[in-house]
């Protein structure tokens, strides 16, 4: 039995973490369904930053819209919503045969807006609606400013993944405000059933840490606190508030691990696969991961009930002068800053892109 069939008959799902228009137009995306059981996708500028920037693919559509009079974001969104339309149909009889639990693809508000409520809020129903696709979540920053908007998104309807989230206290302030949505929803007598994951990132703990703590203590960073937000979403999902919203309908906001592609060169390539396999959760992976882990990745056993010893593993971190609050916060805003710089590079790649493919001959 294949590596990634493994991990998906023990519950998790598997997400692909890319998207482009060759991975559609080849059919790899397809073959990663039928064969990998990847069930859905995520997206980020990043991603597309990449994708547009470092192939023709794009180019027809490129010049085809910039002759429409567009450019700037709204031509990048109308080249992004295109892809994950496609996307959002292949993965449309997994989101059908999951009962709307799987089968979801992922597209980001504007970096722009990580800091600015109300702005991702309209942006946010902009998209989803200009989309059409049922299956999309709608990818906001859990930042102080994020986390408003994630709950406004969720009472109007809005499907959320909630992006850039790397401590416990974070991951616990999105799924408040998921509740807080969800809560607003059922007064009003609406429905509860909004899905929602939350998009923890895990690598770029070790990568922050590897040249400051001892040999013993390389790549245990970003596990540990995998499996202390882990520990944290079932506690949450056997609270009294959630059975609940549980009982009138109410799906669980699912934990997401994000960034599990290994930073360490001298780590296994499959590191973070392994060590966060859990029930009920995801995990996104870049395809260089994806295609590691269906190749030589093992599965032993899932994340305890409690974690396991990631508190104490947390404690040795602090002992050699980590401070764990203000690297989460220091990680979450220097993750907002990267996707902003990778923002103004798609932007500027799509604009010169333009200029060339108008030029004569």
């Amino acid at each position: 039995m294949r590596a990634t069939q493994e991990l998906h008959d023990l519950g998790q799902s598997l997400w692909l973490d890319n998207i482009t228009r060759d991975l559609l137009d080849s059919g790899t995306l397809k073959r990663y369904i039928d064969e990998f059981s990847i069930t859905g996708l995520t997206s980020n500028p990043t991603i597309f930053e990449h994708a547009i920037s470092r192939s023709s693919s794009y180019d027809a559509e490129i010049l085809r819209l910039t002759g429409a009079g567009l450019s700037g974001e709204d031509l990048f969104f109308k080249l992004a919503i295109e892809d994950l339309r496609r996307a959002a149909d292949l993965f449309a009889p997994v989101y059908k045969r999951t009962a709307t639990v799987d089968g979801f693809v992922s597209l980001e508000v504007s970096p722009l807006l990580a800091y600015d409520t109300q702005s991702t809020v309209r942006e946010a129903a902009a998209l989803h609606g200009g989309a059409e696709r049922p299956n999309l979540f709608i990818k906001i920053p859990g930042t102080k400013e994020g986390v408003p908007a994630i709950e406004e998104s969720i009472a109007v309807g809005i499907p959320v993944n909630v992006t850039l989230l790397f401590s416990r206290e974070q991951y616990l302030a999105s799924a408040e405000a998921y509740m807080r949505g969800l809560e607003r929803r059922v007064s009003k007598g609406l429905s509860p059933d909004v899905r929602s994951v939350a998009s923890l990132f895990v690598s770029r703990w070790d990568k922050a840490t590897l040249d400051d703590v001892p040999e013993p203590l390389h790549d245990k960073l970003g596990i540990a606190v995998g499996r202390q937000v882990y520990k944290a979403y079932r506690d949450l999902l056997e609270s009294g508030r959630w059975q609940r919203l549980a009982n009138l309908g109410a799906h669980p906001q699912r934990l997401l691990f994000a960034s599990t592609g290994t930073k360490d060169p001298k780590a296994s390539d499959v590191l973070y696969v392994s060590a966060l396999a859990a029930p009920n959760t995801v995990d996104t992976m870049p395809e260089e991961t994806l295609v590691a882990f269906e190749k030589h990745g093992t599965l032993s056993g899932a994340i305890p009930r409690n974690g396991g010893d990631c508190e104490e593993v947390l404690v040795d971190f602090e002992k050699v002068g980590i401070d764990l609050t203000k690297l989460a916060a220091d990680l979450q805003s220097e993750g907002a800053k990267a996707f902003s710089d990778s923002w103004a590079k798609l932007l500027n790649a799509i604009q010169q892109k333009s200029k060339a493919l108008q030029q004569p001959g």
